[in-house]
């Protein structure tokens, strides 16, 4: 998987910094991220240093050379220094230690290069180069364990993730973003040791769950999730997909559907120019828990089929708890749960065809969703009957036409009724209330119902409507 260390790919701030320690008699490497990314020819978008000076030593060497720095992360050894457009951290060798009922480690500063790189996650993120020589640093084989495509530890998975049980997550993490392996080892204490991931704050759990998501191979890092048993305890939702199959398959295995329904959503993203640039979070996780509400209301009905009626309402409802208990923000949990709640709303067009009106709502309801509601609709088909998964296709194409044709005709996106609230006003004689918000409503279903009539014919109606009402 690695290839040869491309130090040509060294970002030119990285050298300068090197020298600048070197003449002030302190060691600088490059570390973690950095440092295996040029194994892989990638770009680096973060440059993260360590040395053996000591903070104040640090803020002394950069002093007349940052344009600024900050040591908001100061009793953590960490120096932030920008230089241009470039951010960096600086931190000293670090040899921490940890309370086994907490993340928060004892501080404490170290003496050498390797100790520092020996308390990090991974072996592939435990690799430094040293500045400005480019002498390559790797002492516990990650630039094999790179080669290899495999997931290990510095030192014993059970000490690594004991320090801190967040890393379990992030080998996960690095799985899926690398598409690798995790060493048996690692698996063995991820399975052990995953209760532990407890004791991490909600906040972190998401962020790592985010960037898996968001990874080239999503679901390789939710089947680890699921198969080490930390799922149990970040996404319960997800293992509890694993619905028993009866013995005569009258309903598919959920679990592996919603996972393949996941990367073929991926594989719809667009570039930065399109409507739905990857990796789109909201997308990716919406096909992943998009019937987390089939486990609640399977039924098995008289004639031996299987039900799951509403599952999409209570999926929902689903995903915003889960979602709430990781801390997301409220528009993300929003736009997840709206695509859940809409993923079924499309089945049955191709069957009886749907009304100007049915069509009209189906966009407005959908909103600013649309692209991604598009998307998971094509990518909820994983039937292997091709006759059947051509009918939804064709069918959903035409959806999607006679979607362009409405908003060419109508602007849909920005639809409106024929009268806004000072003409509704003007027109009854009311004042701001309850009337006019009630008017606009119905003046608002005859637009999504009829398409526009005109300020005329809309006057007329809502005139009739008022007189209905004993306005």
């Amino acid at each position: 998987m690695a290839k040869s260390l491309d130090t040509s790919a060294i970002h030119p701030l990285a050298l300068e910094l090197g020298k600048l320690f070197e003449t002030a008699g302190f060691e600088l490497s490059l570390v973690g991220g950095p440092v295996r990314d040029l194994f892989l020819h990638q770009q680096a978008t973060d440059l993260d240093f360590t040395t053996n000076a000591h903070p104040d030593q640090t803020l002394a060497v950069v002093k007349n050379w940052a344009d600024t720095t900050w040591e908001i992360g100061k009793e953590y050894g960490t120096i932030g220094v920008r230089k241009g457009n470039e951010m960096v951290e600086i931190t000293t060798y670090r040899a921490d230690a940890y309370d086994p009922d907490s993340r928060k480690p004892q501080v404490a500063f170290g003496e050498n290069l390797e100790d520092d790189l020996f308390r990090r996650d991974f072996t592939i993120n435990s690799m430094a180069l040293r500045l400005p020589s480019l002498e390559l640093v790797d002492p516990f084989g990650g630039e094999s364990d790179l080669e290899a495509g495999v997931i290990r530890t510095p030192g014993t998975a059970e000490d690594s993730f004991s320090d801190d049980p967040l890393r379990m997550m992030r080998a996960a993490r690095f799985a899926a973003r690398l598409d690798i392996d995790v060493a048996p080892e690692v698996f063995t204490a991820m399975t052990d040791m995953a209760e532990r991931i407890n004791i991490i704050s909600a906040e972190r759990v998401r962020d790592e769950l985010v960037k898996l998501i968001k990874a080239p191979a999503p679901v390789r890092g939710i089947e680890l999730l699921v198969e080490s048993g930390l799922a149990d305890y970040v996404l319960p939702e997800i293992p509890a997909l694993k619905l028993e199959v009866d013995e005569h398959h009258h309903h598919k295995d959920v679990y592996q559907h919603s996972l393949k329904v996941l990367e073929q959503a991926a594989s719809l993203e667009t570039d930065t120019e399109g409507p739905v640039p990857a990796p789109d979070f909201v997308l990716r996780f919406a096909a992943l828990m998009h019937d987390i509400g089939k486990p609640d209301t399977r039924k098995f009905e008289p004639n031996g089929s299987v039900s799951f009626l509403h599952h999409d309402i209570v999926g929902a409802k689903l995903v915003k708890k889960r979602m709430r208990a990781l801390r997301f923000d409220n528009d993300t949990i929003k736009a997840v749960a709206r695509l859940v709640e809409l993923h079924m709303r499309f089945y049955g067009y191709g069957d009886a065809g749907w009304t100007d009106s049915a069509v009209r709502r189906y966009v407005r309801d959908a909103g600013d969703l649309l692209e991604r509601l598009h998307r998971l609709t094509r990518a909820d088909v994983t039937t292997r009957n091709k006759r059947r998964a051509n009918r939804i296709a064709h069918a959903y194409d035409d959806l999607e036409r006679r979607i362009e044709e409405l908003a060419e005709q109508e602007e849909l996106d920005a639809m409106r009724p024929d009268l806004d609230g000072e003409q509704i006003m003007e027109i009854l004689g009311v004042s701001p209330g309850p009337i006019v918000g009630k008017a606009y409503k119905f003046l608002l279903n005859m637009r999504l119902d009829e398409g526009s009539l005109g300020e005329e014919e809309a006057t007329r109606r809502l005139k009739e409507w008022a007189r209905e009402q004993g306005i």
